[in-house]
């Protein structure tokens, strides 16, 4: 999955930034073949440049002990780096910490709050958490009508466990609410096409 991540950021390194995006490929290169101690170097140079795409990546390399001793607190501030220029994934990462008090104490409604950053920026992870924030009651009160919602608008933006989470939590609406919440999810998506 990460292998995956870094490879759709190549070409928007290539347009969006100033660092060098020779730079950028040879430490994705590196990631590709593992050697991992090569592409911690180059991201952790791209990111104290800060570059927000090699911030979130570093961060995740200290999350998963990769190059480097693992360590969730330098993981976090990487991703609050990278969270706060804008970019979606640091952004769930971030209320992924806050939600698993990893690198940082436990705050659902700090997690609450970057998943929905991220959710509104399309990413279908945050939205499934955001999902099941509003299922336990965690961060915001329990409503199965917004947790249906945020997982029906995960499982549109292709993730399955969005789709799977939804039609778990119908099992426990009527259907006035499982209307109400397709309802809101189709307005979210009108509302927030690209």
């Amino acid at each position: 999955m990460k292998k995956y991540l870094i490879a759709i950021f190549i070409p928007i390194i290539l347009l969006t930034t100033s660092v060098s995006a020779n730079d950028f490929k040879n430490a994705v290169d590196a990631y590709g073949r593992k050697d991992y101690k090569v592409a911690f170097s180059t991201f952790k140079y791209l990111a104290e440049q800060g570059n927000m795409h090699s911030q979130y990546i570093l961060g995740s390399m200290y999350l998963d002990g990769q190059g480097v001793a693992q360590n969730y607190k330098e993981a976090v501030k990487w991703y609050r780096l990278s969270a706060e220029q804008g970019e979606a994934e640091a952004q769930h990462s971030l209320g992924l910490s806050y939600s698993l008090g990893r690198g940082v104490p436990l705050d659902y409604k700090e997690a609450v709050r970057w998943y929905r950053m991220s959710a509104t920026k399309g990413s279908a992870r945050a939205q499934s958490n955001l999902g099941a924030m509003y299922v336990v009651g965690k961060g915001v009160a329990l409503d199965y009508v917004e947790a249906h919602k945020w997982f029906n608008i995960a499982g549109a933006n292709g993730l399955d466990e969005g789709r799977k989470f939804r039609d778990k939590i119908e099992k426990r609406m009527t259907h006035e609410q499982i209307d109400k919440a397709q309802r809101l999810a189709k307005e979210w998506m009108i509302e927030h096409e690209k």
